[in-house]
C-alpha cells in the first residue's frame, strides 16, 4: 500500500504514522485534554504531537504535562497553547520550556540555562564544563527535532526533494538515533527506487528503536517491492505487534496471505482493514479482494451435481 500524493496540512492518520504513536495514545492526550480532536494537524499541531510523544516516551504522566502546561500559562500570560507556541522539552527529569534564548522552569517561573550555555544558571550548581555539556546537548536534540519538522514541512510542501534530503540529514547529524529522520529519508530513497540507501537507512532506524511500527512497516515495503516475501510478513506482523491498530500493516498483511493462497489468513486482515478504515479509497479495493475470496470460497463449498 502506497502513500498518497502530499495535500495541504496533515491528516490524522498521516499525523500518527509520521509521529510513530497509536491511534488509541491520540485519544488518550485528547480525553485528557492535551490535544483537541481533530481529523487535520497544522505544521506546528504536528510539532505538539511530536513534543507529547517525547514526553510520554520518557514516562512523564498526562497529569504531570497537564499541570506544567497549566503552570506555562500562568508565568507566560500571552500563551494560549504552549506546545504549538513553545519549544517544550524535557531537560533530565523535568519539564523546560524555552523563552527567547533562554530555558525556564515552568512551575517556579526561574530562568534557567540558555541554549548557548553561556549563562550562570540561578537554581543549579554545577561546574562550568557540566552546564555547557548539558546545554549543549540539549540545544543538539532541540535542533534535530526542528530539522526534522522543518524535513517533513518540505515533503509536505512539494519543495524538491534535495532540500528535504538536506534537513533529515542535519537531523541526524545532531542526533544519529533519530528514527523519526532515519525512516523518513529511507522513505525518500525508497520513493526513487533506490533499494540500497533505503534498507541502510530503514535499518539504522530499527537499530535506534526497535520498537518504532513505521520502521518495521516501511522495511516490510522494502522487502515486499524486492520479492522477499517472508521477511516483508515478519516486518509487517512486528508493526501489528507494536500497533495493532495499524491500518496499513494489515493491507499489507492481507495481500500477502492472498497471494500465497493463505485465503483464511487474508480474509481475516481484511476484515480488520475494513473496520479501521471503511471510508476510503483503499477500503473499496480491500472490499472487492475480499468479496472475490467470500466467491472463491462458496465455489470451492459446492458439492458435483450428483
Amino acid at each position: 500500500m502506497q502513500s498518497a500524493a502530499p495535500s495541504p496540512g496533515f491528516t490524522r492518520a498521516d499525523a500518527i504514522r509520521r509521529i510513530g504513536i497509536s491511534e488509541r495514545q491520540l485519544k488518550g492526550w485528547e480525553k485528557a485534554g492535551l490535544m483537541q480532536v481533530a481529523e487535520s494537524y497544522s505544521f506546528p499541531q504536528l510539532t505538539a504531537l511530536r513534543t507529547l510523544a517525547n514526553l510520554k516516551a520518557a514516562r512523564v504522566s498526562s497529569a504531570k504535562i497537564r499541570q506544567t502546561l497549566q503552570a506555562i500559562r500562568r508565568k507566560l500570560r500571552d500563551v494560549d497553547d504552549p506546545l504549538t507556541e513553545l519549544r517544550v522539552y524535557l531537560d533530565g527529569k523535568r519539564i523546560r520550556v524555552q523563552v527567547g534564548r533562554q530555558s525556564m522552569d515552568p512551575e517556579s517561573g526561574q530562568l534557567l540555562l540558555d541554549l548557548d550555555g553561556t549563562a550562570t544558571p540561578s537554581t543549579v550548581a554545577l561546574p562550568p564544563r557540566i552546564q555547557e555539556d548539558a546545554a549543549t546537548k540539549v540545544r543538539k536534540a532541540q535542533d534535530a527535532e526542528q530539522w526534522f519538522l522543518r524535513g517533513v514541512e518540505l515533503e509536505q510542501t512539494g519543495a524538491p526533494v534535495n532540500e528535504a534530503i538536506d534537513a533529515y540529514t542535519v537531523a541526524i547529524s545532531l542526533d544519529s538515533n533519530l528514527a523519526a529522520a532515519l525512516v523518513n529519508l529511507g522513505t525518500i530513497y525508497f520513493t526513487a527506487q533506490d533499494w540500497t540507501r533505503a534498507e541502510k537507512y530503514y535499518q539504522r532506524a530499527l537499530d535506534a528503536n526497535p520498537k518504532y511500527p513505521l520502521a518495521h512497516f516501511n522495511m516490510g515495503n522494502l522487502h515486499d517491492e524486492r520479492g522477499r516475501r517472508e521477511m516483508a510478513l515478519a516486518h509487517y506482523l512486528q508493526a501489528l505487534k507494536l500497533d495493532p491498530s495499524y491500518g496499513d500493516a494489515h493491507y499489507n498483511i492481507a495481500l500477502l496471505y492472498q497471494n500465497t493462497g493463505q485465503a483464511m489468513k487474508a480474509m481475516r486482515h481484511w476484515r480488520t482493514y475494513l473496520k479501521l478504515d471503511p471510508t476510503s479509497s483503499w477500503a473499496d479495493v480491500a472490499r472487492r479482494e475480499l468479496e472475490k475470496l467470500y466467491d472463491s470460497a462458496i465455489v470451492r463449498g459446492r458439492k458435483n451435481p450428483a
